[in-house]
């Protein structure tokens, strides 16, 4: 009797040392109180992930994303499994609903956590713990779902879907960028603001592996990361007609890289990489005079452009007689 007394007593013991260490282990897992969204473009097929958080480089471990296939969203005490792993089982055709469901009933804490997940065809569902911190909420809508916790009160979740069905004119990115700004303005997170980031993917999958995030901009630690971020995307946009003109230039089309590179100057009047291709560009295009001002103009902010001049023709990059290199040189 004292035998059967004792190993049901043991066992017992075995039992709540097993669950209070398991409990140990949820609460180990990293820390991400925050908002964020998950949300598809429906014309253009694009999906994001937007987020901010009073926590160091929040965007490593809550946004995840793939092309063609879906983004996720996890947070609150953070299981970073469900990201990947739920792309995973999203690009094997489960939709983004079931692949949440089943992934959260397998996890042990998940009444701490608060993640959502959106597929390529526009299916969405999210899930909050009940024991994450307060306010914690989320909404599920048409291409979209926003979710919060540790916010400084309720009016955070409502002001998110407002924005993002205001601004349905705006880009993805610019679209979910509003969203979070209207979260903060509501609010936000209790704690303040350190990090945010800024994915977006492609509607279809990619061959290239390189080709499959349209942006991804992330704010580690910042004051104002969210008006970081907004930097960020506008210094994308202007890069990306860099890149434009370059490859217009590497195909011969000078006018379509001039275009290009003008467009890129008139958002970042200041910034010398972009003048100096313009310079380039309407040198190689017969219009030498205009260019001059402008080389002569970077070279005195920065002698380094000057002995760049002097490698481009090696690289059939400035197709100039020697004259007309060297005036540039001389300036």
């Amino acid at each position: 009797m004292k035998k059967s007394i004792l190993k049901t007593l043991l066992c017992g013991f075995v039992v709540l040392l097993a669950s209070d260490l398991e409990a140990q282990q949820v609460y180990k897992d990293k820390f991400a109180h925050t908002f964020s969204i998950v949300a598809r473009d429906e014309k253009t097929g694009e999906m994001a992930v937007g987020v901010q958080s009073h926590w160091f480089s929040v965007g490593t471990i809550v946004s995840w994303g793939q092309s063609g296939v879906g983004v996720v969203a996890t947070q609150s005490f953070v299981n970073p499994a469900l990201g990947p792993e739920g792309l995973a089982l999203m690009e094997q055709g489960i939709s983004a609903p079931l692949v949440l469901d089943r992934l959260i009933s397998e996890d042990n804490g998940r009444d701490v956590r608060q993640v959502a997940m959106l597929d390529a065809a526009g299916k969405v569902k999210a899930y909050t713990g009940k024991k994450c911190i307060v306010s914690a909420d989320h909404y599920v809508g048409e291409n979209f779902s926003v979710q919060a916790n540790m916010m400084l009160n309720d009016k955070v979740v409502p002001a998110m879907v407002k924005a993002f069905e205001k601004h349905h004119d705006l880009p993805l990115g610019d679209r979910v960028l509003k969203v979070l700004m209207a979260a903060q303005e509501a609010g936000g997170d209790i704690r303040g603001q350190q990090s945010a980031a800024l994915l977006v993917v492609n509607a279809e999958k990619v061959a290239e592996p390189w080709l499959d995030k349209k942006i991804d901009l992330r704010v580690d630690d910042h004051k104002a990361p969210l008006q970081e971020i907004e930097r960020l995307l506008k210094v994308q946009k202007a890069y990306a007609h860099l890149n434009r003109g370059d490859l217009a230039m590497e195909e011969g089309d000078m006018k379509l890289a001039l275009d290009e590179y003008s467009a890129a100057e008139q958002m970042f009047p200041d910034n010398l990489e972009m003048k100096y291709w313009k310079a380039v560009t309407l040198s190689n295009n017969g219009r030498l005079e205009e260019a001059l001002p402008i080389f002569k103009a970077v070279f005195a902010k920065d002698e380094n452009w000057r002995e760049l001049t002097r490698r481009l023709p090696a690289s059939d990059l400035l197709s100039l007689s020697d004259a007309d290199i060297q005036s540039i040189l001389s300036l």
